[in-house]
């Protein structure tokens, strides 16, 4: 079946997307895979391409072009030659909606042109030592000061995707004790400057898959961020979480259905060349059946996430359609990416494969933007279970 959610444009992009990774990206990745994240300065070649400006107003110096479709093309992209951009994906997946939604005029004139231009790399930091999901545990905390010029930060994060090379980092941080009746109550996002005092980077993590992203521990000892730095109403932060994350989710399901779609093409081609007892692997019909399978949970997943994407772009796409979506094609990938490993056989246990490490980096996505259990639970509850 022909895909219509891409038109020309698109298409072009895309074109100039796959020559841009086989120069900059292919030929470099092994050294970002040994080192453990993507060089700084690769961020402003990305910046240079126009990746981060697609989605920001062209008053600040971006493309203005309202849509989530560019996006998608770099992760199939990506994903097809085998390679990551490193951290840099939370910069527009993640930090700007947030800008968009909530910035004042002001800050988006402090904070976008210096976003568009890779000058600044921002990411989020939500998830807490012990909190996990319950981003309602969240126990950092942002006091204002006595005479209300600025909040004074403490507290840590762990799991930062991006938090090694990040410029801005939007903390999420309690400005109000939670109430009896809504521990959801009191959380803030604020926009902190990396370089403040007080702000320190812990422990880059060593993580089973996504090796060349940068994901770092946070630590904030007495942190003042200009009370200018607010992102939204105070308090209202978890309900600002909530808002964002059906785009992130949608990330994620892209992302996996991406990864699903380049392990059968890497694994066809292996099985054709890989000769054993005399013939190709791929002549034997376990092979031809495991492959068939693995394409159609793909078609399917290619399915769910194109009419997701359509409608992320509309702006209807709701919270529960979006967790359908996440368990849905994570889970399809979980499946497809493990059989491509298993047809190449010991082969596929070698990180030079990139089957192997398409199967350590696609681990994380049945975890990260909120587990397949979280998703259940809110599929189960829009259904009025």
């Amino acid at each position: 079946m022909r895909r219509t959610v891409f038109n020309e444009d698109h298409e072009a992009f895309r074109d100039t997307l796959r020559a841009f990774i086989e120069a900059e990206v292919v030929p470099v990745h092994d050294e970002w895979f040994a080192a453990g994240q993507a060089p700084r300065e690769f961020y402003y070649k990305l910046a240079e391409l126009g990746v981060f400006g697609i989605r920001v107003d062209e008053e600040y110096g971006g493309a203005g072009i309202d849509s989530y479709k560019f996006e998608a093309i770099l992760y199939e992209e990506t994903a097809r030659a085998g390679v990551s951009f490193g951290g840099s994906g939370v910069h527009v997946l993640l930090g700007l909606p947030y800008v968009k939604l909530l910035a004042t005029d002001e800050q988006k004139k402090r904070y976008l042109p210096k976003f568009v231009s890779g000058e600044e790399m921002w990411a989020i930091a939500m998830t807490e030592p012990g909190t996990g999901s319950d981003l309602a545990g969240m126990k950092t905390t942002a006091k204002l000061s006595e005479d209300g010029t600025h909040y004074v930060l403490n507290g840590s994060k762990t799991f930062i995707t991006g938090g090694v090379h990040a410029d801005q980092m939007i903390v999420c941080a309690r400005t109000d004790a939670p109430r009896a009746d809504d521990r959801r109550h009191g959380i803030s996002l604020l926009v902190v400057d990396t370089k403040s005092e007080g702000y320190s980077i812990g422990r880059k993590l060593d993580k089973l898959g996504l090796k060349t992203s940068d994901t770092a521990e946070l630590a904030f000892v007495d942190v003042k961020v200009p009370v200018e730095n607010l992102l939204g109403e105070e308090n209202k932060g978890f309900y600002y979480l909530g808002h964002n994350l059906a785009s992130e989710r949608w990330g994620i399901a892209y992302g996996s259905y991406a990864q699903a779609k380049a392990a059968i093409r890497f694994t066809q081609q292996y099985v054709q060349d890989r000769v054993v007892f005399g013939q190709p692997v791929a002549s034997f019909q376990n092979t031809k059946f495991e492959l068939a399978a693995c394409k159609a949970e793909v078609d399917a997943a290619e399915a769910v996430v194109d009419r997701a994407t359509e409608a992320l772009d509309a702006g209807e796409l709701t919270p529960a359609e979006a967790a359908s979506a996440k368990l849905f094609c994570t889970e399809v990938a979980h499946r497809v990416i493990d059989r491509c490993l298993q047809l190449h056989g010991g082969y596929g246990f070698m990180n030079e494969y990139p089957i192997a490490r398409l199967y350590a980096d696609n681990r994380v996505n049945r975890i990260y933007g909120g587990t397949s259990e979280i998703m259940k639970s809110i599929i189960a509850k829009d259904m009025g279970l």
